[in-house]
């Protein structure tokens, strides 16, 4: 079956429609890495978005169940060069069925360099992709609060017995820094990103880890007075979203890159070290360089392509952020050692309160 993607500028590029038989509308983004489909298309940050794939061949490892970060497809809908239908791997299910038992369409054999391009020059935009030629007669405006419907505040999972409690504050986080938590013997508390402090102090924490997630951080700016108390008393470390929440609840602003980061090659530098290493990345907004002088915090990372932040540090406290994601999944594994220096930080305020 034929079908179309159309973009909000007017621009529009024809394909072959796979799944559902209705059409869909949502953000569009591309993503610029050769692998890791698998956990892309389940990672919560890309809740509602259109993907476009730039790697012009896509599925042909197909799904294992190991890899997904999430319990379903978190996008919105899928944009594919090419999407390979041939048999996989032993256990993995093909990309086609997973999509399809989601029920969250593909659109293949698109001209996706020049969507890319398009994107490129004219920023993320509205979109819509749908079976047949039609467009839609109106755009529906674009999701940034992805946070109204938060974790009954009781229902606090715990997972691991380890030695070390990390609170696990929750804005849909990636299976993956939870298991990063748990290789490193954690305890780990999935905490509601709503929860009281009151509430919070009963579960006797060692530190907390401010998860990954969807939309714009301002949505959650009336809880930032109480982020930034949490910060202050505990050993802190933000990834993604976490990063702009944290940041923002120490007086930093926001914005909205044109067409954000997202791929497995993206390199930062550590100002401290002047050491550049690749990261894995995948969000829309940015903390404001210039905002960052109301605050207390220093700039640590910076992306090495445009200089946006993308780390930052307390120059007293245990309070670390991350723009890049260092658990990979996909992407370069070479910023796990910040999961161990969030538990080191940790270590070494139990032995001071020991000594104390």
């Amino acid at each position: 079956m034929a079908g179309l993607l159309s973009l909000s500028n007017g621009e529009s590029f024809k394909g072959k429609w796979h799944g559902k038989t209705s059409g869909i509308q949502g953000e569009i983004v591309f993503y610029t890495g050769m692998t890791g489909y698998e956990e892309v298309l389940t990672d919560p940050s890309y809740q509602g978005q259109i993907i476009v794939f730039s790697y012009p061949l896509i599925g042909q490892y197909g799904i294992q169940a190991a890899h997904v970060q999430s319990g379903k497809i978190q996008a919105a809908g899928i944009v594919v060069a090419e999407l390979y239908e041939g048999p996989v791997e032993k256990g993995a299910m093909t990309l086609s069925e997973f999509a399809e038992n989601a029920q969250v369409p593909i659109i293949s054999g698109v001209d996706t360099r020049s969507v890319i391009q398009t994107v490129r020059e004219f920023g993320t935009m509205p979109a819509y992709m749908g079976p047949g030629f039609s467009v839609p007669d109106f755009w529906k405006p674009l999701k940034t609060n992805f946070f109204s419907n938060s974790m009954p505040e009781e229902d606090i999972q715990v997972i691991g017995n380890g030695n070390v409690h990390i609170g696990l504050v929750d804005f849909q986080y990636k299976s993956s820094i939870l298991d990063e938590l748990l290789k490193r013997d954690c305890k780990v508390s999935i905490i509601p990103h709503t929860l009281p402090t009151t509430k919070l102090d009963e579960l006797q924490l060692d530190g907390l880890l401010f998860s990954n997630g969807p939309g714009d951080p301002a949505a959650l700016t009336p809880l930032f007075p109480t982020y930034r108390d949490w910060a202050e008393r505990y050993p802190t470390f933000g990834i993604c979203l976490g990063h702009q929440v944290l940041a923002s609840s120490f007086g930093a602003k926001t914005t909205k890159l044109a067409y954000g980061h997202r791929g497995a090659n993206h390199p930062v530098i550590n100002i401290e070290t002047q050491k550049v290493s690749m990261s894995s990345q995948n969000h829309s907004y940015v903390v404001e360089d210039a905002s960052i002088g109301e605050t207390p915090l220093s700039v640590l990372y910076q992306n090495v392509n445009d200089g946006s932040v993308e780390g930052l540090q307390h120059p007293e406290l245990p309070v670390l952020t991350v723009q890049f994601h260092p658990e990979a999944a996909p992407g370069p594994a070479e910023h796990l050692q910040l999961f161990d220096q969030f538990l080191s930080t940790i270590q070494q305020k139990k032995k001071v309160k020991i000594h104390a």
